[in-house]
């Protein structure tokens, strides 16, 4: 089992190229691969292993001053077989894509699920991203979805890459919870949630139909799939016309809106508990 190297790996190393590049998406698609920087992430990636068992984290960068202070991590990183290379800060920060990194980038195994698996498991809870092009509204409508107790997330094809780096870090480990697909079209992604017996939603301030409302009325008990739309400009109107209804969030203050993560967590909790008191999903409060 590989041991942490006694030398720092030197900043010209094949390996760290091939980690730096991973900031790229054109080389994450190709390699199949991507960074996960932090403690939280990389101790979540070393707990994890893709549906074949095989271990999600492939290889791990840590300062020496990272490697004495996360002890466990660099023992889990070792335990599953991982590359383990001692790194200066300089190399560190070469390869990371943050302003301050924490001492800790791992290479990862692509983690996304085929749609047919996430239908086949019969989701109760599900966050279907629709142009969402922001990265970090990607990764914290993930790690929403991940709290709620979402039982998968959907990516459509026009939405952002669920590996950028950004995206990555805002999810702060969710990516590791559960499955997403990724690069559904809207209309397959749809379809298929409903021929699952899923209820579309689809989350607009436009909506016809309050969520209070919706909830009040006791409509909100069964599997649901919840759809957000893009950050400036919401959701389509033939993207609306596919949902079962197009909800809006109430304000009730002076606020002109809701950002999407915001208003993806208002939504998921809503679903949740909804869920929760028809017994119809697992409580989000559940370790």
């Amino acid at each position: 089992m590989p041991s942490v190297s006694p030398e720092l790996i030197s900043p010209r190393s094949a390996r760290v190229g091939a980690a730096r590049r991973l900031a790229k998406r054109n080389f994450r698609g190709k390699d199949r691969l991507f960074l996960a920087e932090g403690p939280q992430a990389v101790r979540e990636a070393a707990g994890h292993r893709g549906t074949d068992g095989t271990p999600t984290l492939v290889e791990l960068f840590a300062t020496v001053e990272a490697a004495e202070r996360y002890a466990d991590i660099i023992g889990a990183a070792r335990s599953v077989g991982a590359r383990v290379h001692l790194a200066s800060e300089d190399v560190i920060a070469d390869i990371s894509t943050t302003v301050t990194p924490q001492g800790l980038v791992g290479v990862c195994r692509f983690l996304d699920t085929p749609f047919e698996d996430i239908l086949a498991a019969k989701p109760e809870l599900v966050a279907v991203l629709a142009h969402v092009r922001d990265p970090g509204n990607a990764g914290t409508v993930l790690r929403c979805a991940d709290a709620a107790g979402a039982e998968a997330v959907v990516l459509t094809d026009a939405s952002v890459d669920l590996y950028n780096p950004k995206a990555v870090r805002a999810s702060v480990g969710s990516h590791f919870h559960l499955p997403v697909a990724v690069g559904v079209p809207v209309e397959r992604a749809v379809q298929g949630l409903k021929d699952a017996g899923v209820r579309i939603l689809a989350a607009d301030g436009a909506g016809d139909r309050d969520l209070d409302e919706e909830l009040d009325k006791g409509c909100m008990g069964g599997p649901t799939a919840w759809v957000f739309g893009n950050e400036a400009w919401g959701l389509p109107e033939e993207t609306r016309a596919l949902a079962d209804a197009v909800v809006r969030v109430p304000i009730h203050g002076k606020a002109e809106s809701l950002n999407l993560a915001t208003a993806a967590a208002v939504c998921l909790y809503a679903s949740a508990r909804a869920q929760r008191a028809s017994g119809g999903c697992r409580s989000v409060t559940e370790s």
